[in-house]
């Protein structure tokens, strides 16, 4: 069996048997990265020699254990977002193509320390924002499925990077979906965190809610390791939880009694469009699952202004972000940039009181719905995985999108929450492509939600024939 192909865990086993070395792990992991990345191009920014300097700096095998190193000598992707000491961070922008961080971030900072080597950067759409990961720096990031379509956005080039097996980890960040979109499209499991819970020192706003860190794998116990990896105290971060998570996101996760679990599900939230052939898709999975529990209910929270209300506190960022690089370099931003500052120049004061008192309401409305619950379950995307063309899903059904984020309704919904969504693999639609669904609980409740999609994550084992298109 090839190197590559193995599971963190499995990394880990054959570290201590001395089977191979981390050397030969990074070996395994470029040589993939350079036979399928020219169809994929998931990985664009690439600091080999720099993965192999830091190959140099790792203790030895008998001197660490997986509590005090748990990504020891394993190849981590890092989203080009985020900053690699020495390693351009390029956001997917020509105005950022020669900017080299003198520092890592703290996400990175602490993924070096736990032990992980860096051997580059993973594809963003522009600053991020976008429907699908393509910029005019890099170009397009292909789905390992179909290579015709879209990945999903904007952690598009993490997903294909562990979906085609060039990376066994890689980090990502959430927004309105950027880490659950793509995992789904991708046939992989991705997690968006509490807020708080990785403390991160990139929002720009930092009391927003909204930008998550978060880990990206292609099963839930190597997504637990990733986690344990990114987690670090960090003070610039204005709202970390602080409970002391680090020990207990080391242990493995663990098989639960889902029967005791009090399960809600939904097809849209209340609001988010839906597709008829994935709200059908859905409806099959949960054939395969409801004998799981004791009973499901369908419910969700109140949340009936959850469209104006995400739109416009995403206007304030928008306008903190991007204003002044459009003032000073007229012409330099994507359309979906501009189009969205121009929706966020009409925001008023009255406006984002009303924004930020009905998120409030929300947001405690959820805390009360998990309160009855234990966990809710929705689709994690509204549409299939669709052509480049496209640029986004303009009609669902004949409905109308109006803009490229309304068709991730049911990803940035659950953002208003606050609290842990897991993305998790569940077989395929209509034989073709990947689906992937959401699982979702109370704020803080994360360590209890990862144990939960790890029951889960069994039963869809084997219920997909699908086969990587990049490697036929």
């Amino acid at each position: 069996m090839e190197i590559n192909t193995l599971t963190v865990s499995e990394l880990r086993e054959g570290l201590l048997k001395k089977d191979f070395t981390p050397k030969e792990i990074l070996d395994s992991t470029i040589k993939k990265i350079e036979i399928l990345d020219p169809k994929l191009n998931a990985f664009p920014i690439r600091c080999f020699d720099k993965a192999y300097e830091q190959l140099k700096k790792l203790p030895k095998i008998e001197e660490i254990n997986f509590f005090d190193y748990p990504l020891f000598g394993i190849p981590v992707g890092v989203k080009d977002l985020n900053d690699i000491e020495g390693v351009p961070t390029t956001q997917g922008s020509d105005l950022f193509k020669n900017y080299i961080p003198k520092q890592d971030d703290n996400i990175v900072s602490s993924m070096r320390v736990n032990g992980a080597i860096f051997p580059g950067k993973t594809n963003v759409p522009e600053h991020g924002f976008g429907a699908t990961t393509t910029n005019k720096l890099f170009g397009t990031t292909n789905n390992p499925y179909d290579i015709s379509k879209s990945c999903g956005a904007s952690s598009g080039g993490t997903a294909v990077s562990i979906a085609s097996q060039m990376l066994p980890l890689a980090m990502g960040s959430d927004f309105a979906g950027s880490l659950r979109t793509p995992a789904s499209f991708c046939n992989i499991v991705g997690m968006r965190p509490s807020v708080g819970f990785v403390p991160t020192s990139r929002r720009s706003i930092g009391w927003s809610p909204f930008d998550v860190e978060g880990p990206m794998a292609r099963n839930v116990t190597d997504l637990k390791i990733l986690l344990s990896g990114m987690v670090s105290e960090c003070n610039l971060d204005p709202i970390p939880t602080h409970v002391n998570k680090k020990r207990n996101l080391c242990y493995s996760p663990k098989i639960i009694d889902t029967k005791k679990l009090k399960v809600a599900i939904s097809y849209d939230l209340g609001f988010a469009p839906m597709s008829n052939l994935c709200r059908k898709t859905f409806d099959k999975k949960l054939d395969l699952i409801k004998d799981f529990f004791e009973k499901i209910e369908f419910d969700h929270p109140k949340m009936s202004n959850a469209d104006r209300t995400f739109y416009l506190l995403r206007g304030i960022g928008f306008v903190n972000d991007f204003s002044e690089i459009n003032e000073n370099n007229p012409g330099s931003l994507g359309d979906v940039i501009i189009d969205e500052l121009k929706r966020a120049s009409s925001i008023t004061i009255k406006d984002i009181g009303w924004a930020m008192n009905e998120h409030t309401r929300i947001y405690r409305n959820a805390e009360k719905f998990f309160e009855k619950y234990d966990l809710l379950i929705t689709p994690a995307a509204s549409v299939p995985p669709f052509a480049h063309e496209e640029e986004y899903p303009k009609q669902i059904d004949g409905q109308d999108m109006g803009n490229y984020l309304k068709w991730e309704s049911i990803s940035y919904g659950v953002t208003l929450f606050g609290g842990p969504a897991i993305v998790i693999p569940c077989g395929d639609i209509n034989g073709k492509m990947p689906f992937g669904i959401q699982l979702i609980s109370k704020k803080n409740s994360d360590l209890n939600l990862i144990d939960i999609a790890y029951s889960l994550e069994s039963l869809f084992k084997g219920n997909s024939s699908l086969e990587f298109e990049s490697r036929k």
